[in-house]
């Protein structure tokens, strides 16, 4: 009888994975080279492009940036209008997780709620901008007129003149788009911890905020980095409510690094050197706060753990030389 010949079927897994290999090549591995390389050259729009490797200051263009006190007015503007939005948005979302996972009470039409607290997710950011623009209009909009109608003596008031009008209402834009999408992340954390550590919780009469402080919070610290993680790589990248809302204005209040390094680069300025070194400077500082959250939010448990395992792997090896040893000794 003759055997069977075993069919590996990894191969069908790396045909697969091809076409999204070669769209990151093209698409996101390439141009994050081609962007680090013109951060060292003097390339200002169309002409040839010298590098700066071979000059007295290489890093010219990054010393250019850094020393720019627009650059850090809108690296300040990011991490204001993420952090703002980011606390309000990660505590609602807590506390709808809490409320929708409850063993306690069931809560009715539960997928409807989940549907329209996700829904502002689904609506595309350049769509939004441009709706709350038309919202806040001055001197006719939605917003005035229902101003006017209650009496308020400041009607008609011009939100997108003031600075910090502009910034509140981006960064409720950017909560109100994102809650919904980190509150159905956390609720699948929450669904993933073992029911019976709840079961024993209630045995023991802990109550619904004991079992979400001791439980539910310490599970879903792996959830939370990836959270962490994404909103902070979306907030200092934000781009397209900033600009499309208010343009980056007034006097560059809601300008971001993003809309800052589009507008150097392609704003009748066209300075592509520039622009492309504060990319890279952004990406470094992304680099830097990610790994300082891992190192924050890693599981202190886990990492004892695989330590001690590393050492008693090492002495075991140590162990088995020693017998080596002995026995060439002996012998």
């Amino acid at each position: 009888m003759k055997r069977r010949k075993a069919h590996s079927y990894a191969k069908y897994g790396y045909i697969f994975s091809i076409p999204f290999i070669v769209v990151f090549l093209i698409f996101t591995f390439y141009p994050t080279i081609y962007t680090a390389l013109l951060g060292f050259t003097d390339s200002a729009g169309l002409g040839n492009i010298n590098f700066n490797f071979l000059t007295e200051d290489p890093l010219q263009n990054y010393r250019a940036v850094l020393n720019n006190q627009s650059f850090r007015g809108a690296l300040w503007n990011t991490i204001l209008i993420w952090i703002l939005n980011f606390i309000p948005q990660i505590t609602l979302a807590l506390l709808l997780t809490a409320w929708f996972t409850s063993r306690r009470t069931k809560i009715r039409g539960q997928g409807f709620f989940k549907v329209v607290f996700y829904m502002p997710n689904i609506i595309t950011a350049a769509s939004v901008a441009i709706l709350f623009s038309a919202l806040f209009g001055h001197p006719i909009g939605p917003i005035n007129s229902l101003l006017q109608s209650i009496g308020y003596e400041n009607a008609p008031y011009n939100f997108l003149n003031n600075q910090w009008a502009s910034r509140l209402i981006v960064i409720f834009i950017q909560f109100w788009m994102w809650y919904g999408y980190t509150m159905i992340i956390l609720i699948a954390g929450v669904l993933g911890i073992s029911p019976e550590l709840y079961e024993a919780a209630e045995i023991d009469g802990a109550t619904s905020v004991q079992q979400f402080f001791r439980i539910t919070i310490p599970n879903l610290k792996m959830v939370l980095l990836f959270i962490c993680v994404t909103s902070l790589i979306g907030g200092l990248n934000m781009f397209d409510i900033p600009r499309l809302f208010n343009w980056g204005g007034p006097n560059s209040a809601t300008t971001t690094v993003s809309v800052f390094i589009f507008n150097w680069a392609f704003q009748n300025r066209y300075l592509y050197a520039l622009a492309s070194a504060a990319s890279m400077i952004v990406f470094a500082l992304i680099a830097v706060a990610v790994a300082v959250l891992f190192i924050l939010l890693r599981d202190k448990d886990e990492v004892r753990e695989r330590k001690e395992r590393k050492r008693l792997e090492k002495h075991k090896k140590e162990m088995w030389k020693a017998e080596q040893n002995k026995e060439v000794k002996s012998a």
